[in-house]
């Protein structure tokens, strides 16, 4: 973990708010030209794939359903300009922001204004342990699971299991979840839930009419379930890694929450492409307002960020295994941690009616 930045020590550079907001200000003005562009590198070929797919739909799945999934891989990058949106932070305009952001919610399913308060919400309480609960993934400490009901903690088991996390989830967060307000959601947030699915419902109507109700949702559950997967695969990697950041409300501190609970996952090219460069998530946090094509460019820019240790594809793998917080040791463990605690406990109580 990186020491305290200091004058003297310019090797692990950590600025003060002062300083890391004078780096990053330099890249928060959005690009007309880059977004443009992204917009065509991205919504074209998705448009593109789903034209192919009805050509091959009448010829073989074996060619529709790898498109399907390519479509899939698009969406990610779609789902990105959708964020970026939601921060505005793509186009300097608020107006072309919020269409864009409208346009990219449909192919997402998902509402612009009710994401955007939600993801806001994610943003300002990332890696505060007193404030779990939105937009974020159920983590509990290790002394909270041991204090669970046995039917929580099944809950809590099921819900962390890798099928669930990233196969049933994701279909169900982006075809269910997202069609219902929160009940802490104010009007203009709840009504652009309905109107997201009236426009959700009219896209749907119509790619029906034109491909067939059966192909139509065969191949949008394939867009679905390879988008949401990716995607809440990237979240979980970006904030569930092993020397993740929790704190209590009274310790927690933004900049470290940004640098230290937000991971650098360094990914091959094509699939930081497909990702939107999001990897670079410690950028994301410590500054929104940077949009996703400027991201690598702030993170290359000081040594700061250099600092951050990466998180490579493979190694990204085992923090399927990370499940709980464990507040004594600052990091995230596994379900064997309080395996070996229970046992710890029970010799303990062993020795102490042999006494």
């Amino acid at each position: 973990m990186p020491t305290p930045y200091s004058e003297s020590n310019p090797a692990n550079p950590q600025p003060s708010v002062t300083e890391w907001k004078e780096i990053v200000a330099r890249y928060q003005t959005p690009s007309a030209w880059r977004a443009a562009w992204q917009i065509a590198d991205s919504f074209v070929p998705y448009a593109m794939l789903w034209a192919v797919m009805h050509w091959t739909v009448t010829i073989s799945w074996w060619l529709t359903i790898p498109l399907a999934a390519l479509a899939g891989g698009l969406l990610v990058r779609v789902f990105i300009i959708f964020h970026d949106c939601g921060h505005g932070s793509f186009f300097k305009s608020r107006l072309a922001n919020d269409i864009t952001g409208f346009i990219a919610g449909v192919l997402t399913f998902t509402p612009y204004y009710h994401w955007r308060w939600e993801h806001a919400l994610h943003h300002g309480t990332s890696g505060d342990l007193d404030r779990r609960g939105t937009g974020d993934i159920w983590t509990l400490t290790v002394q909270e699971y041991l204090e669970c009901s046995r039917w929580k903690r099944f809950a809590y088991r099921l819900a962390r299991n890798p099928i669930v996390l990233f196969v049933i989830a994701p279909v169900f967060l982006f075809v269910v979840r997202e069609r219902f307000p929160s009940p802490k959601a104010s009007p203009r947030e709840r009504r652009s839930v309905w109107c997201m699915n009236g426009a959700v419902l009219a896209l749907a109507v119509t790619l029906s009419m034109v491909f067939g109700l059966k192909a139509y949702l065969l191949i949008q559950l394939t867009v679905t379930m390879t988008a949401g997967a990716a995607g809440v695969w990237m979240f979980y990697v970006q904030h569930q890694f092993e020397d993740a950041y929790w704190e209590r409300s009274e310790a927690w501190d933004y900049t470290t929450a940004a640098l230290q609970g937000s991971s650098f996952y360094k990914l091959p090219r094509v699939l930081q492409w497909f990702s939107g460069n999001i990897g670079f998530h410690h950028i994301h946090h410590l500054s929104p307002r940077i949009a996703n094509y400027n991201l690598e460019r702030c993170h290359n820019s000081h040594p700061l960020f250099q600092n951050v240790k990466p998180v490579t594809l493979l190694a990204s793998f085992k923090s399927i295994h990370f499940r709980l917080w464990d507040e004594q040791r600052g990091r995230l463990v596994g379900f064997d941690r309080v395996r070996g605690l229970r046992r710890k406990r029970r010799d303990a109580a062993k020795s102490d009616v042999h006494r």
